[in-house]
C-alpha cells in the first residue's frame, strides 16, 4: 500500500466517524484502478483470468460506468478481490466507491457470500533451473532402478546350456573315429566346460555374441563319456543342468602284429660277434632284440677270450620251433637274456635293423615286434660265432683316460705314438690279426670287451699299465710305454 492511501485512508476512516466525507483533490477511484493494473504490468484479459472476474465488469470498475454492473452488492465483491489483485487496500477502495457514488449514509446492504478473494495472484507455468535438476535426478533415479533390476534378474537367472550336435545324447560313430564336434548355444559370453573322466583337464570355449559356442573333442575307442555345462561369466552363476553326452568308437578286435626276419638265417655263421639282425612288421610299435649263448657249457672253451681260435660249439640239434617265420617263441631257454633286449625302432615302411654284438660260441638270438595294443609276436635264430683275430672295444667310464694303443705290434694312428686322452662315454674299437697292446694313463676308467667278451676294467689302479690281449691266451700285464 502506497503512502497516499494510507492517507486516504486515515483521512476516510475520520469522515466516517463524523458520518460524512471531506473533500480530496486525490485521483479518482478508476484512475487508481487503472494506475495499479498499468503498474502490475497486465492487461484486462490477463487480469480476467487471475481473478475469475468478467473483463467487461473490470473495464466498467475501471471507467467508473457502475451501471453497467449487475448490483452493488456484486459490485462491491468483484472491487475487493479486484483491489487484492492490483495489491490495493479493499476497504480504501469500498470507502471510496460509496464516496464517489454519494451513498455513504445509505443504510447498510445485506450481507452476501461472494467467493473468497485470491491471497495471491496464480503464476503461469514456468520452466527453472530447479525444475530441469530434478526432472533429470528423477530420470537417473529411474534408471539406476531399471539397471537394478535387470541386474538382480541376472543374478537369480542361472545361464542355460543346450547341445544341438550330437541331436542326441547316445550315439555311435564310425571305428577309427578320432575326433568329434560339439555345438550348441548359451547365453551370449558364457563360459562352457565339457569334462571327460578319461583327461585331467576339462575343454573349456566361449559362446559368442548369439551364445553359439563349438569345440573339438578327442575320442578313444570305447565309450567317451562328456558331461557339458555353462558359467555366466558376470555373475558366476552356474546353469542348472549339466548335459551329458555319450560317444562310442567301436572297438576292433586285436590283432597280434606280423613279423618276418631276414637275418640272421638259422644256423649261421659269423666271423666277429656284431651279426645283423633286420627284418620287417606289421602293426608293431618297437622291436625288441634278446640273446642267450646255449653252448657255454662246463669245459667248453668258447666262452671266453682263452678259447682256442676257430673253435665252437655244434648249433642245437633241434632248432626252435620259432624258427618258422610267423611262428610264436619263448624268449629264450632263461628269463633273463644274456644278451639285451636291446630295442629297435621301425620305420614307416615297417623295416627294422641293428646289429648285436655277441662273444664267440652258439647263439639263440630272439626277435620280438610288439603292438602298440601289448600284443607280441616272436621268432627265434641260433647263429654260431668264430672270431677270427682280435677285436678290442675300449669305453671310458668314471673319468678322463690317457690311451695309446698298438696293433699287432704297431702303433695304431687312431692314437699315435703320443696317445690321446679321451672323456667319459668315449667308446673305441681296434681290430687286430694276433694281438693288441693297450696302454691307459687311468686304469679304473677303462674297461674292455675282447671278442664279444666283457672283461670291464683290468685293475682299480689310478695310475698307467698296459695290457695284452691275444686271444685265446688270457689278459696279460707287460711293461710297454
Amino acid at each position: 500500500m502506497t503512502a497516499r492511501d494510507e492517507a486516504r485512508r486515515a483521512r476516510a476512516e475520520a469522515r466516517d466517524g463524523a458520518r460524512g466525507f471531506a473533500p480530496d483533490a486525490g485521483p479518482t477511484l478508476p484512475e487508481r484502478l487503472i494506475a495499479a493494473r498499468e503498474h502490475k504490468g497486465v492487461d484486462l484479459l490477463r487480469a480476467e483470468r487471475e481473478t475469475k472476474i468478467r473483463a467487461r465488469y473490470l473495464a466498467a470498475l475501471e471507467a467508473g460506468d457502475y451501471g453497467d454492473l449487475p448490483g452493488s452488492v456484486y459490485t462491491k465483491g468483484f472491487l475487493r478481490n479486484y483491489a487484492l489483485y492490483l495489491g490495493l487496500d479493499p476497504e480504501d477502495v469500498t470507502r471510496q466507491w460509496k464516496h464517489e457514488r454519494g451513498d455513504l449514509a445509505m443504510p447498510a446492504e445485506p450481507v452476501l457470500n461472494v467467493p473468497r478473494p485470491l491471497e495471491a495472484p496464480r503464476q503461469g507455468f514456468t520452466i527453472s533451473p530447479v525444475v530441469v535438476v530434478a526432472a533429470l535426478l528423477l530420470v537417473l533415479i529411474a534408471a539406476f532402478g531399471v539397471y537394478i533390476g535387470v541386474q538382480l534378474l541376472r543374478y537369480n537367472k542361472p545361464p542355460t546350456i543346450e547341445v544341438s550336435d550330437p541331436a542326441q545324447a547316445v550315439i555311435n560313430v564310425p571305428d577309427g573315429t578320432t575326433s568329434y564336434t560339439l555345438r550348441g548355444t548359451s547365453i551370449a559370453g558364457a563360459s562352457i566346460t565339457i569334462t571327460d573322466p578319461g583327461l585331467s583337464q576339462p575343454y573349456t570355449v566361449s559362446a559368442d555374441g548369439a551364445g553359439r559356442w563349438t569345440v573339438d573333442v578327442q575320442l578313444r575307442r570305447g565309450r567317451n563319456e562328456f558331461d557339458v555345462s555353462a558359467v555366466d561369466p558376470e555373475t558366476g552363476k552356474p546353469s542348472d543342468a549339466t548335459v551329458k553326452l555319450f560317444i562310442t568308437v567301436p572297438v576292433a578286435a586285436v590283432e597280434a602284429p606280423g613279423l618276418t626276419l631276414d637275418s640272421p638265417a638259422e644256423g649261421a655263421r659269423f666271423a666277429n660277434g656284431a651279426i645283423p639282425v633286420n627284418g620287417t612288421t606289421t602293426n608293431a610299435a618297437k622291436v625288441t632284440v634278446t640273446a642267450n649263448q646255449v653252448a657255454a657249457q662246463s669245459g667248453s672253451a668258447s666262452a671266453t677270450p682263452s678259447a682256442k681260435p676257430g673253435a665252437s660249439s655244434p648249433p642245437s640239434a633241434k632248432p626252435s620251433a620259432s624258427a618258422a617265420p610267423g611262428a610264436s617263441a619263448s624268449p629264450g631257454p632263461t628269463a633273463t637274456p644274456d644278451v639285451g633286449p636291446v630295442t629297435v625302432d621301425v620305420a614307416s615302411d615297417g623295416s627294422f635293423e641293428t646289429p648285436v654284438n655277441l662273444s664267440a660260441g652258439d647263439w639263440e638270438v630272439v626277435v620280438t615286434a610288439v603292438s602298440a595294443d601289448g600284443k607280441t609276436t616272436s621268432l627265434s635264430r641260433h647263429v654260431s660265432i668264430q672270431y677270427q683275430g682280435v677285436i678290442v672295444v675300449i669305453q671310458i667310464k668314471g673319468g678322463r683316460a690317457w690311451l695309446k694303443v698298438w696293433v699287432d705290434g704297431t702303433i695304431s694312428p687312431v692314437t699315435g705314438a703320443a696317445g690321446v686322452v679321451y672323456d667319459p662315454g668315449k667308446t673305441l674299437t681296434f681290430t687286430g690279426q694276433h694281438t693288441i697292446e693297450v696302454r691307459t694313463g687311468k686304469s679304473s676308467a677303462t674297461y674292455y670287451t675282447v671278442n664279444g667278451q666283457s672283461l670291464g676294467r683290468m685293475s682299480t689302479a689310478g695310475n698307467p699299465e698296459t695290457w695284452l690281449f691275444a686271444p685265446p691266451s688270457p689278459p696279460a700285464k707287460t711293461n710297454r710305454t
